[in-house]
């Protein structure tokens, strides 16, 4: 037997009881600064990543996912991994969701997931983002818990996940609780940062203004916010989002947003049994008429209440869950040990570590180039003596003899010699040489760049910037959560402090709809080849600037119109694929021919595509059928084709295909019914068809653009006033390499134009950048257009909105 060691009790019980709680810090609770995650989410993420399970494959089985990871690199039970992958699914938990789940992974109301034998998952798309470059030696590798396999220590990550997604985590002696961020945001600070690093907290909160949650609501005042960013501990206070609405001579509080990580359920329970206590009076009834378009809390006041429902909604926020306290704590793991941060020292971590990860990725990448163009230089040598090494080649016993004659009569290295004999004939031919000569001039570029990249700062810090700034272009899109300031908060409904900003609606022909900030897009010059913004599997169809809480009108091709609130509608990025339409307006069955916002007191003038107009008033327009209502009747081979909506006194100006153009006074349409046909609104010739129809009297300018993208803009004035139902005037020279109209708009010098492709770009020009033509001239090319390639659509914005 060993020797025996005495060893006071309660110095073995603090050594143990600290290995413990370094075991648990390190282990489990906390995330890395550098890639946002803890050990089980880094573990799921990359056993995902080792069985393919990449966004654009098949699902896999939950359960299938979590016996990888608990097989290979975390020796835990099987429920706890599931419940960490489920978190990462769920998009009322993470900003963004790093998995995509298929089947039932829980709800805001708190209900728990099916179980992992039912659910299938995959990566998310940003996912890739924390994953990208693992294979190029740029994280290190450890042995796994029995050593047969190896895991990394942390992620490459190109996304600041700390901060976007946040992380919560009880460890021993103390606790993270670190809340999720809008990523657009992020990535300014971190570019602000790039630039100058003398940033003050406050500077940086210029850009990152605070927390944002995947469930919205409010954030009242900025000290905790200040206090948090600033000594890494803060407590903000969360308010529900409601607005108002009435129904004859009832009022209706409805809650549309709730603080995160509260349950709707509990909310609805806790509200129905302040009435039934009598704690809270005025309420007449509560119910919950959430469902997949979103959360809707209905709280409905007795009629003696209708006339101030201020006094209930502050008892609510008072008594329930509408209001809470989310404290924050920017606790992480730096090099290993638990560190409380303030808001600039956890963006500079990362960009730190994107540093360190270009630089080993561009190491990795430079030794492959160089021993791929030491190969190359080894291929050129041989050609200019293929002949001799032929005949070396044929007169050798053995490929051992022929690679040292190879080495020491020509001094290749032994690496160039056996590829040089592994090398097949057809290289020999004059096409396969000019490769080889290519190839090699590529590589020399490369590796030139990859040794800039590791000697000279500056470019290091541009590498950083610009895949920073493809991210932002990637995944970025706008702030969910508001922010506002304390003082009169009660005076007004929140729902009316939220400002009403101008978003672009994008409809596809595959009937998918998305909300996205003007910001998306940015301006380029004419000629450009736009950037990405739907998937190949879509088409353009149409797209509209409206304010973001717009009432739409949905006209199909056989005349019928359904409503449609765009406040139901979650915002998206430009390359996401939106929701389907069918989701918002379930009955909708045939093809979408344009969108209108609702406004009162107005005109709706309509024009099919044979050329046929009519007009109604808006009051025709009003208790829509959710089947939709019928607003034209159609002649036969006729289709709806393009609406406005007018105050009454417009000038309007129908394109048709073939570039032709009337222009008539509104007033030379009589006022109709819904179900009546309408009159000639223009002559068509064999062939054409109407394209649109824009009011004129406030816009400056015609703007066309053909199928090839040749588009030009010319003055409203070269466009007489006719009588309606002629032949109407060129108002566009078509030829056949421009291809028909495609697109019209009216245009005045503060709006911008959108051209979307059937490829699924997207170009922005300004104004200035259209050339102004006469009217019967072909235009100049407005965007670069592959081959087989068209315009699907095009959309007015304005410059500077308020």
């Amino acid at each position: 037997m060993g020797e025996i060691v005495v060893v006071p009790l309660e110095e073995e019980l603090k050594e143990s009881y600290l290995d413990y709680a370094m075991s648990v810090i390190v282990g489990r609770a906390l995330p890395d600064v550098r890639d946002g995650l803890k050990p089980v989410q880094r573990r799921i993420l990359y056993a995902m990543y080792e069985t393919g399970s990449d966004w654009n494959k098949p699902y896999k089985k939950s359960a299938r996912i979590v016996g990888e990871v608990i097989g290979k690199y975390h020796p835990h039970g099987d429920i706890p991994v599931y419940e960490a992958l489920v978190r990462m699914a769920q998009d009322f938990t993470m900003r963004y969701p790093l998995i995509d789940g298929q089947g039932n992974f829980g709800s805001v109301d708190g209900d728990a997931p099916a179980a992992m034998r039912y659910t299938e998952v995959r990566l998310a798309k940003i996912a890739h983002e924390l994953l990208a470059d693992i294979e190029k030696e740029t994280v290190e590798f450890i042995p796994n818990y029995d050593n047969t396999l190896k895991e990394p220590v942390v992620l490459p990550s190109k996304i600041p996940n700390l901060l976007i997604n946040g992380s919560s985590g009880i460890a021993v002696g103390m606790a993270t609780n670190i809340p999720p961020h809008n990523l657009s945001e992020v990535i300014d600070g971190l570019l602000a940062l790039l630039k100058n690093p003398d940033l003050n907290i406050e500077e940086l909160m210029e850009y990152i203004k605070g927390p944002d949650f995947p469930t919205g609501a409010f954030i009242v005042g900025k000290e905790g916010i200040k206090s948090a960013y600033t000594t890494g501990k803060g407590l903000i206070r969360l308010k529900a989002k409601y607005k108002l609405e009435k129904e004859k001579d009832k009022l209706k509080i409805v809650f549309t947003e709730i603080p995160y990580q509260t349950s709707k359920a509990k909310i609805v329970e806790k509200i129905a049994s302040l009435i039934r206590d009598k704690k809270i009076d005025g309420i007449s009834e509560v119910r919950d008429e959430s469902d997949r378009e979103g959360i809707r809390i209905v709280v409905e006041l007795k009629r003696e209440w209708a006339e101030s429902p201020h006094t209930i909604i502050k008892k609510l926020y008072e008594l329930t869950p509408l209001q809470t306290t989310f404290g924050i704590i920017l606790l992480a793991l730096v090099n290993g040990k638990p560190e409380i941060l303030n808001l600039k020292e956890i963006l500079q971590n990362f960009l730190n570590w994107r540093k360190t990860v270009i630089i080993r990725r561009t190491q990795y990448d430079l030794r492959k180039a160089e021993e791929r163009a030491h190969i190359l230089e080894g291929f050129l040598k041989a050609l200019s003596h293929i002949d001799e090494i032929i005949d070396l080649i044929k007169k050798s016993e053995t490929p051992q003899e022929a690679k040292e004659k190879l080495i020491k009569k020509f001094e290749f290295s032994p690496i160039q010699a056996q590829e040089i004999l592994n090398l097949r004939l057809q290289r020999l031919t004059a096409l396969e040489r000019e490769k080889i000569i290519l190839e090699y001039e590529e590589l020399k570029r490369a590796i030139s760049h990859y040794k800039k990249i590791l000697t000279h700062e500056p470019t290091l810090l541009t590498v950083i910037e610009e895949e920073l700034k493809e991210i932002k272009e990637k995944y970025g899109d706008t702030r969910k959560t508001q922010i506002i300031e304390e003082d009169k908060e009660e005076d007004l409904s929140l729902e009316e402090r939220v400002p009403k900003e101008f978003v672009l609606v994008l409809i596809s022909k595959e009937g998918y709809i998305r909300k996205l900030s003007l910001d998306a897009f940015s301006s380029q010059k004419r000629g450009g080849k736009g950037a990405l913004t739907f998937s190949l599997e879509e088409t353009l169809k149409l797209a509209l600037q409206v304010p973001s809480d717009s009432q739409l009108w949905v006209f199909t091709k056989k005349g019928k119109v359904y409503p449609l609130n765009l406040e139901n509608i979650g915002f998206s990025t430009k390359t996401a694929k939106g929701t389907h339409i069918k989701n918002f307006i379930p009955y909708l069955e045939e093809d979408i021919s344009f969108v209108l916002p609702y406004k009162e007191d107005a005109f709706l003038v309509l024009v099919t595509a044979k050329g046929i107009i009519k007009r109604i008033k808006i009051s025709e327009m009003k208790n829509l059928r959710k089947s939709g209502s019928l607003v034209i009747k159609l002649r036969k081979d006729d289709y709806l084709k393009s609406g406005i909506v007018t105050n009454g006194d417009e000038n309007l100006l129908i394109v048709t295909k073939k570039g032709l153009t009337i222009h008539f006074s509104e007033k030379s349409i009589g006022i109709t019914k819904k179900q009546s046909e309408g009159v000639l609104g223009i002559k068509l010739e064999k062939e054409d068809e109407v394209v649109e129809i824009i009011g004129t009297k406030e816009k400056k300018y015609l703007f066309t653009i053909t199928e090839r993208g040749f588009g030009k803009k010319t003055p409203i004035e070269e466009f007489r006033i006719q009588g309606r139902g002629g032949k109407g005037i060129i108002g566009h020279s078509i030829t056949e390499k421009s291809g028909y109209i495609a697109g019209a708009k009216g245009l005045t010098e503060e709006e911008d134009i959108i051209i979307f492709s059937s490829s699924g770009k997207a170009i922005r020009i300004e104004d200035k950048e259209i050339p102004e033509q006469k009217r019967a001239t072909r235009g100049v090319r407005l965007i670069s257009l592959l081959p087989g390639e068209y315009i699907t659509g095009i959309s007015v914005i304005q410059r500077k909105t308020n």
